[in-house]
């Protein structure tokens, strides 16, 4: 149990860095010591290692089970999914009031944890070659344009929720890339945000005697979203650990130059939000996103000694 609280309370702080765009959980893990185990973990994941399972009347069979999953270490998994799940749950509603009553102030400070986390990324490319500048170009001119699009409506169908949670995911595990950054770019953190506080409501409603129709109009959301973060986890995510390993510099010369071409989004939020409230001034604006900026590069010095 000491061991289960321990995994669950370091999953928690990695799902509370996850939230804020701009904060990655990768670094949290690497924080607490998990990085590597969790890595192993999720690649070490086999489907077939669960064929055990269809047989549990036979005790070879349990046995067998018991022994791959504790070889894939999926009580580790479990304990870590659930603090980080715990943590989403908990701050979602958090974050979609900020986002959606103090934008100014939210954006701005969203838009100090991206600039600084870009920089302190760019500083891990060792080298520039044509081609990676080719690339960085490219990634940033892509994530402007697209940051464009997702400024103004945007569709939250199905497939394409599926997809954000498998992206978003995948970001989620790199140290120094934001899952919930991803979804900024998509266009669908607020949405996200805002469903998962409203599947909270409506379940705390149903509780109560509230109808059940709320419940599966914004659970549905939610559990394809939580399918499209599995699939990503255990196909996407490999791919994207692959191209890490082998071509480390070009991979992160793409992802941190999205990160730059997507600056317009949150800078084109605190603009079209001054002057809405109280706290919707440009000051208010740049001392948040000083304060954004300062969080990630403390983060950035007391890790700097520690080894993705």
């Amino acid at each position: 149990m000491r061991d289960f609280l321990a995994v669950y309370c370091k999953g928690f702080s990695m799902g509370a860095a996850d939230v804020v765009p701009g904060v990655s959980g990768g670094t949290i893990a690497l924080i607490v010591g998990i990085y590597d185990r969790l890595i192993r973990a999720i690649t070490a994941v086999d489907p077939r290692a669960f064929r055990p399972a269809l047989r549990p009347h036979d005790p070879e069979a349990r046995a067998r089970l018991r022994t791959e999953l504790e070889r894939m270490e999926i009580p580790f998994l479990l304990s870590l999914g659930l603090g980080v799940g715990t943590a989403i749950v908990l701050l979602s509603s958090l974050m979609h009031e900020a986002a959606t009553t103090y934008p100014v102030a939210t954006y701005g400070f969203f838009f100090g944890l991206i600039a600084a986390s870009a920089v302190v990324l760019y500083g891990e490319i060792d080298r520039w070659t044509a081609g990676r500048v080719a690339i960085s170009v490219g990634a940033i001119a892509l994530a402007f344009v697209v940051s464009g699009t997702t400024a103004g409506n945007v569709p939250h169908g199905l497939p394409i929720i599926l997809v954000a949670g498998a992206v978003a995911i995948c970001a989620m595990i790199l140290p120094g890339v934001s899952g919930a950054f991803f979804l900024l770019i998509l266009g669908q953190y607020e949405y996200m945000t805002g469903t998962l506080s409203g599947f909270i409501d409506a379940l705390l409603d149903l509780l109560d005697g509230g109808a059940l129709a709320p419940v599966l109009e914004t659970g549905t959301v939610v559990v394809v979203f939580g399918v499209g973060a599995v699939v990503g986890l255990f196909t996407m995510a490999h791919a994207v650990g692959y191209a890490l390993e082998h071509y480390r510099a070009a991979t992160l010369a793409a992802l941190v130059s999205l990160m730059v071409g997507a600056l317009r989004l949150p800078a084109e939020r605190v603009l079209s939000n001054l002057g809405e409230t109280s706290l919707g001034t440009p000051g208010i604006a740049v001392a948040m996103a000083f304060v954004g900026a300062g969080a990630v590069l403390l983060v950035d010095w007391y890790t700097d000694d520690l080894e993705y």
